[in-house]
C-alpha cells in the first residue's frame, strides 16, 4: 500500500495530476451546465421540464457514489476515475444523439450517464488527501479544487467556438466533452495511489467500519454532510436557474457563458488560499463565512436583473460554496478512519448529491412555474436559498457547542 512520506512529496505529485485532471476534465461540467437547459427547453414542449437534463446528470451522480466509493476502495482510485471519463464520454455520445434525431428521451438518457462522471470528479478531492499528512490535507483539497479554475475559463469559452459548430445547436458542444474525456483519462496513468484498502473478511472487529446509522451519530460526520450539502444544493439551485434567467430577460447566450464562467472561476480560484484559511482560523470559522456569503449572493440578486447583477451575484454564489464546500469536505476527512473511506464518502456523496438533484429540478420548476414572469421566478429561486442557509449555519452552531462542551 501506498504511504504517505513526511515532506509529502508524494501528495505533491498526486495533487498535480488530480489539479490537472480537474483542468481538462472538468471543462465539460460548465459546458453541460450552459448548454442543458437551454438544450432541454429546446426538445421539451413543456418549460418547467427544461432543467431536467442537469437534474438527471446530478441524479446519476448521486446513484453513482454509493457503489463508485467502495469500488475505489476495494480496486483504488485510478479505476473508479477511468470509469468517470469512460461514462462521461459515452453519456456526451447518447446526449448528442438525442440531439440529432430531437429526442428528449435519449438526451436525458445521455445526460444521467454523464453523472457517472461527475461523480468520479467528486472523489478527486477525496485521492489528494489519500497520500497527504494531517497538515498538508487542508492544502491538497483546495489545490485540487483550484484546478477547476483552468476548467471555469477553459470550458465556456470553448462551448462559445463549439455551440453552434453544427446546424443542430449544441451538438458541437457534445462532441467536444467526448473529446475532453478521452483525452485526459490518461492523465490518470501519471497517479501515485493505494492499489486497494478494503477491508479484509477476517479483519479485527475493532477495525470494522462503523455502520451508517453509527456514522451520522458522529457530529462532525453529521455536520460536514448537512453544510456540503446546503452549499452544493444551493449553489445548483441558481446555477442551473442562471443561463434560464439571463436569457429570459434578454441577454444573449454569450451572456450566459460568461456569467457562468465568472462564478466558475469565482468556485475554484479561492482555493488556492482556503487551505491556509483552515488551517490558520479554523474549519468551523471558514464553514460560517461561507454560509454568509452564500446569503449575500442571494440578496444581491433580489436586488435587480442587470447584467452586472448576474455577475455579482454569481462570484459571491461561487466564493461561498468553495469556502463552505471545501470546509465541509476537510472535517469531513477528519472525522473517519482510513479503514472507513470508502463508506463514509460514498454516503456523503450520495446524500449531498441527492440534495443537490432534488435542488435542480426545483430550480426549473421555481424559474419557470413559479409567477408569471423572469422576473418573479429569478426571485422565488433566491428566496427558496433562506430555510435551507437557517439550517446549516443552526447545525454549525450546533458542532460549535459540542465541542466546546467536550473541552
Amino acid at each position: 500500500m501506498t504511504q504517505a512520506l513526511p515532506d509529502d512529496r508524494l501528495a505533491k505529485r498526486n495533487v498535480a495530476v488530480l489539479v490537472a485532471a480537474q483542468a481538462v476534465l472538468g471543462g465539460q461540467l460548465p459546458m453541460m451546465f450552459v448548454v442543458a437547459g437551454l438544450a432541454g427547453g429546446m426538445l421539451t414542449g413543456n418549460p418547467c421540464f427544461a432543467t431536467l437534463p442537469i437534474s438527471l446528470i446530478v441524479f446519476g451522480s448521486m446513484i453513482t457514489a454509493p457503489w463508485l466509493a467502495p469500488l475505489m476502495q476495494r480496486y483504488g482510485r485510478k479505476t473508479g476515475f477511468f470509469i468517470g471519463a469512460l461514462a462521461g464520454a459515452l453519456g456526451a455520445a447518447v446526449s448528442a444523439y438525442g440531439l440529432y434525431v430531437s429526442s428528449f428521451a435519449i438526451f436525458l438518457l445521455g445526460s444521467l450517464l454523464s453523472g457517472i462522471y461527475m461523480s468520479a470528479q467528486g472523489f478527486y478531492r477525496f485521492a489528494a488527501t489519500d497520500t497527504a499528512s494531517d497538515s498538508f490535507r487542508p492544502k491538497a483539497i483546495s489545490l485540487v479544487m483550484a484546478g477547476g479554475l483552468i476548467s471555469a475559463i477553459f470550458g465556456p469559452q470553448l462551448n462559445k467556438l463549439v455551440q453552434d459548430a453544427s446546424v443542430f445547436p449544441f451538438l458541437g458542444s457534445y462532441m467536444a466533452i467526448i473529446a475532453l474525456n478521452l483525452v485526459g483519462m490518461f492523465l490518470f496513468l501519471l497517479l501515485r495511489l493505494p492499489n486497494g484498502t478494503s477491508q479484509e473478511p477476517n479483519a479485527s472487529p475493532a477495525l470494522a467500519p462503523r455502520s451508517h446509522l453509527q456514522l451520522m451519530r458522529d457530529p462532525s460526520i453529521l455536520v460536514a454532510i448537512a453544510c456540503g450539502m446546503v452549499a452544493y444544493s444551493l449553489m445548483n439551485l441558481v446555477m442551473t436557474s442562471t443561463p434560464l434567467a439571463v436569457v429570459g430577460c434578454g441577454l444573449s447566450k454569450n451572456n450566459a457563458n460568461d456569467i457562468v464562467s465568472a462564478h466558475v472561476v469565482a468556485m475554484y480560484l479561492p482555493s488556492f488560499f482556503t487551505g491556509h484559511l483552515i488551517n490558520r482560523f479554523g474549519v468551523e470559522k471558514i464553514m460560517g463565512l461561507g454560509l454568509l456569503i452564500l446569503g449575500s449572493a442571494g440578496l444581491v440578486a433580489l436586488s435587480g436583473m442587470e447584467l452586472e447583477h448576474f455577475y455579482t451575484a454569481l462570484i459571491l454564489l461561487g466564493i461561498g460554496w468553495n469556502f463552505c464546500f471545501i470546509g465541509a469536505t476537510t472535517l469531513l476527512t477528519r472525522a473517519h478512519a482510513p479503514h472507513e473511506r470508502g463508506r463514509v464518502q460514498g454516503m456523503n456523496d450520495a446524500i449531498v448529491f441527492g440534495c443537490v438533484t432534488i435542488a435542480s429540478i426545483a430550480s426549473g420548476g421555481l424559474m419557470n412555474c413559479s409567477g408569471g414572469s423572469v422576473v418573479q421566478g429569478w426571485a422565488a429561486v433566491n428566496y427558496a436559498m433562506v430555510p435551507f442557509l437557517l439550517l446549516a449555519g443552526t447545525a454549525l452552531l450546533w458542532l460549535i457547542m459540542t465541542h466546546k462542551r467536550a473541552i
